[in-house]
């Protein structure tokens, strides 16, 4: 069965086709999401809401858009708005300081978690534009709009984002395309 008629189902009220359809994009769902919370937890959490948000919302779906168009958005907007609410939040509140971790021998693995943690550590408006841009395929234009800055802050924030992370890698004793870098 194609989203389509999941939808269609859904609409209807039938609780088979809603699972369905949350089983069917549920991890790209949270993909999106933990790339722009930067966290495990809060992406989780950001998830969840952004399916209640697709469930609030899906009656009104009329299909002029693709589904998964309409999700992605919808996940981004969650993602967004998490942000900006544990912002505000956050004002109020010290962080603790954070534990040296040990190095581990690189190999993959290791090397997507170097860049996990390189995107975790950029800051949040160039994390925000990196992940929607290069990540996601998003526009500057179309980034503009969702963040509320023009095409060309959009352009410049993934300009140093792109810069920062290089250095972040290279920092960390890798090259960009995952090789080992030699420093001496």
């Amino acid at each position: 069965m194609n989203d389509l008629d999941l939808i269609r189902q859904a609409q209807s009220g039938d609780a088979a086709a809603i699972r369905d359809l949350y089983r069917r994009h549920a991890d790209r769902v949270y993909t999106i999401i933990r790339r722009l919370a930067g966290d495990d937890a809060l992406a989780e959490d950001w998830a969840q809401e952004a399916w209640v948000r697709v469930f609030r919302a899906l009656p009104a779906f009329r299909g002029e858009a693709r589904f998964t168009t309409w999700l992605h958005r919808i996940a981004v907007n969650s993602a967004l708005h998490g942000k900006r609410w544990r912002e505000r939040r956050e004002r109020y509140e010290t962080e603790l300081p954070v534990g040296i971790t040990a190095e581990v021998a690189p190999d993959r693995p290791v090397l997507r978690m170097r860049l996990e943690r390189a995107l975790e550590n950029l800051p949040e408006r160039m994390r925000r534009v990196l992940v929607l841009h290069d990540v996601e395929g998003y526009t500057h234009e179309e980034i503009g709009e969702l963040l509320g800055v023009t095409p060309g802050t959009s352009k410049s924030q993934l300009f140093k984002a792109r810069a920062r992370m290089r250095e972040m890698l290279r920092q960390i004793g890798h090259a960009p395309n995952g090789e080992e870098v030699c420093h001496t």
